[in-house]
């Protein structure tokens, strides 16, 4: 599957919380969210553009592998994703299995995650606010779809993101935020 999605930075979280109703949004409910991202024994992901992910969200657990990125104005990109186990124990076990495998932890996300489903023209728009430890809050919306369907979601997305008022784009992941602003608290 593909994973189109559009990323901003949230200046007014009410503001986007109030639009995403007037367009008919329902609320998914508020998560929390941890993900750990792990670099391949064989190549870097950060220069390939890939990731891999062991995400928390409250007491289920997903792994999931992202390709990399589509050039473009959506982040655009291959996603697997597959269910594990629920519980701390087995993403525990899971990033044990990572680790015996000659992965490496990179770093831990932790987010707080509002979630919202947006009824679209053609495909359902999946929304969130995102307020990231130590990077920020965020609005994502995101249509997961096949390849035939690609340039048709992108439109959606992006016309969606343009209703909503959105407009301070971020491309960088998560972890590319987080890395960097780690990096800026040790040089301080």
């Amino acid at each position: 599957m593909l994973e189109i999605e559009v990323k901003y930075r949230l200046e007014d979280e009410s503001a986007f919380r109030d639009a995403l109703l007037a367009v008919g949004a329902d609320s998914d409910g508020i998560h929390n969210e941890q993900d750990r991202y792990f670099n391949a024994p064989d190549r870097d992901f950060a220069a390939t553009d890939e990731a891999l992910r062991l995400r928390s969200i409250d007491s289920m657990n997903v792994l999931t592998y992202k390709g990399p990125k589509r050039p473009g104005e959506t982040k655009s990109r291959e996603e697997i994703e597959t269910l594990l186990m629920p519980g701390q124990e087995s993403s525990d076990e899971m990033g044990k299995i990572l680790l015996k495998l000659g992965y490496r932890l990179v770093a831990v996300v932790r987010k707080e995650r509002e979630g919202f489903t947006i009824p679209g023209e053609e495909f359902a728009i999946h929304a969130t606010i995102d307020r990231v430890e130590e990077v920020g809050t965020f609005a994502e919306l995101e249509i997961v779809t096949d390849e035939v369907n690609y340039e048709r979601a992108q439109v959606e997305v992006l016309a969606m993101a343009a209703k909503l008022n959105l407009k301070l784009t971020e491309r960088r992941s998560y972890l590319e935020l987080l890395l960097r602003a780690q990096a800026r608290q040790s040089r301080e």
